[in-house]
């Protein structure tokens, strides 16, 4: 690769991610020349160009592997097969589901704003040493959210710098999810200021169009919150989601619910808008000729000689403008993790480091005792002042929730690793209990339970477990699955789990344990002593499928 393109790459890099983000200039040539000068000589300037360099050297064999694809390959065939698939794929194509996706605008920023209206019309932003959200006023300089402070002041030296108001924050996100939930009761927040709406039920009901339905409900936001939102009006998701942004702010569009109008909405929209590719993945889809989604198309044939490179049917979908229409909350019993973190300018004195600390373990608390979750497994997350990020975690065999706990073991956690210079610190709480479950024994306390006429056993209700990440984003899967995997209720946690012999062990060596088996018998029957695991593991072996052999 030549020197200017290595160069140009490294440039775009160093803008950041969210160059996408709306009220910025639309040829941000000069800004991002202005920031890699002024991130010159940094560790995140040298951190970025080595990312740069292997992304390179990774593109360069994607190339080489790409000509020795292609040479010899009958590539009109291999477009007729592809044809082909896309017949098939057009086939999921559902247009009945009027499927909304809000976005409050600026979010942080136009909170603080009603915290104090003299910031009103003001070029600022919100954050420490890295910026969470900037003003409209302040992106027309460049300024953006994911950017260090002193690049910000570079771009706009007027630039006012505001603090976190969280609690703020979560009281105006749970007004506007309330409101929302009047046009759509299963709505899905996807944060803390966005979310997606079905609302072709509420439409009917209320015999209103889409376009009056969406201008009532971010009226309803502003009258009752004064904040404002952004809206998109699509047939599925994904279109939904890349539509909001098409009249930021305070605007909403609608895409006509025809294939020819999708597909023509599709035709020349950048990939990077498609939600989930990133910069990484744009670059390397750009180094094969694709950088719009109709590019997809063109070069289908090399996109299916390298299907595992970049995965055909995932792209053709996007091609398509094909994506889930399905709208839902997300399961509690869905949630894998509950964390916090901060950022701030490097700090490498130990105080000052633990003081941060303590910071995150109190937000974490206030976090946990609100969603009532509680967690064994605490992760200490860190990020170096040359950008590399390193986690280390300790799995407790009690539940913890109060920020003296958590603290204990992030303190135990960052003692092994100092002396550091870090930028960033954050604790994560894994293996949750729901506190919010009811009391009934469920999974291995319900051995210990007592069975009779006027105790009867319950049953908990285990629903298959999903995609971590469906409830919340677009589904990248295909919208329909002809087989699931056969699972097993666990009996120790009572989740299911697949019933495959190496994976459902994999998942008892992580349940059952002597403290675990104590813990269910004592919560069970106080003051008994607890059974043996040899004689408990008599009890469950009969309940896994015979055919499937327990280590």
């Amino acid at each position: 690769m030549q020197a200017s393109q290595q160069t140009a790459s490294l440039v775009k890099r160093l803008a950041g991610p969210s160059t996408g983000k709306a009220g910025l200039a639309h040829d941000q040539s000069e800004i991002n020349k202005i920031i890699a000068e002024v991130s010159k000589g940094s560790k995140f300037y040298e951190r970025e160009k080595q990312k740069d360099k292997e992304l390179t050297a990774k593109i360069e064999s994607i190339l080489a592997l790409r000509e020795s694809l292609v040479a010899g390959a009958d590539l009109p065939k291999i477009e007729a097969k592809v044809d082909q698939l896309l017949l098939k794929l057009k086939e999921e194509r559902d247009l009945s589901q009027t499927i909304v996706h809000f976005d409050l605008d600026s979010f942080f920023a136009s909170v603080e704003v009603l915290n104090n209206p003299s910031l009103a019309g003001k070029a600022f932003a919100v954050g420490h040493s890295v910026i969470s959200t900037a003003s409209y006023e302040a992106r027309k300089y460049g300024v953006r959210s994911g950017m260090a402070t002193f690049i910000a002041k570079k771009l706009c030296p007027q630039l006012l710098m505001v603090d976190h108001g969280a609690l703020s924050y979560s009281e105006m996100s749970g007004k506007v999810m309330a409101i929302c939930e009047r046009y759509d009761p299963q709505m899905c927040p996807a944060g803390c200021d966005e979310g997606y709406l079905n609302i072709t039920a509420y439409c009917l009901e209320h015999d209103m169009t889409p376009d009056d339905a969406v201008q009532h409900l971010r009226s309803a936001v502003f009258e009752e919150t004064k904040l404002t939102v952004s809206a998109g009006i699509a047939p599925n998701l994904m279109l939904a989601k890349i539509c909001s942004d098409k009249n930021k702010p305070n605007g909403q569009y609608h895409l006509p619910f025809s294939e020819e109008a999708v597909m023509d909405f599709m035709r020349n929209l950048p990939i990077r808008k498609i939600p989930g590719i990133g910069r990484v993945t744009e670059r390397t889809l750009e180094s094969i000729g694709i950088k719009t989604c109709g590019d997809i198309y063109t070069h289908r044939a090399t996109l299916s000689l390298m299907d595992k490179q970049f995965g055909l049917v995932y792209l053709l979908q996007k091609h398509l403008g094909i994506a889930s229409n399905h709208v839902q909350p997300p399961e509690r019993d869905e949630r894998k993790s509950i964390g916090a973190e901060r950022t701030f300018a490097p700090l490498s004195d130990k105080e000052k480091i633990i003081e941060k600390l303590y910071e995150v373990c109190a937000e974490l608390e206030a976090d946990m005792e609100q969603t009532q979750w509680a967690g064994r497994t605490i992760t200490l997350k860190y990020k170096l002042d040359t950008f590399e990020v390193s986690t280390r975690a300790k799995t407790l065999d009690r539940f913890i929730t109060r920020k003296d706990d958590l603290f204990a073991i992030g303190h135990e956690l960052l003692l092994a690793e100092l002396p550091l210079t870090i930028r960033l610190i954050g604790i994560r709480v894994t293996k949750l209990k729901d506190l919010r479950e009811p009391k009934s024994p469920v999974g291995i306390k319900r051995f210990f339970e007592a069975v009779g006429p006027e105790s009867p056993s319950k049953k908990r209700k285990v629903e298959d477990p999903d995609d971590d990440d469906l409830a919340i984003s677009i589904s990248d899967k295909p919208l329909s699955t002809s087989s699931k995997a056969e699972t097993h209720p666990c009996p120790v946690c009572g989740k299911r789990t697949l019933t495959e012999n190496d994976a459902f062990n994999r998942h008892l060596d992580d349940c059952l344990s002597r403290d675990a088996i104590r813990e269910a018998h004592a919560e069970a029957q106080p003051g008994k002593p607890p059974s043996k695991p040899g004689n408990l593991l008599e009890q469950w072996t009969n309940l896994v499928p015979k055919k499937k052999k327990i280590r």
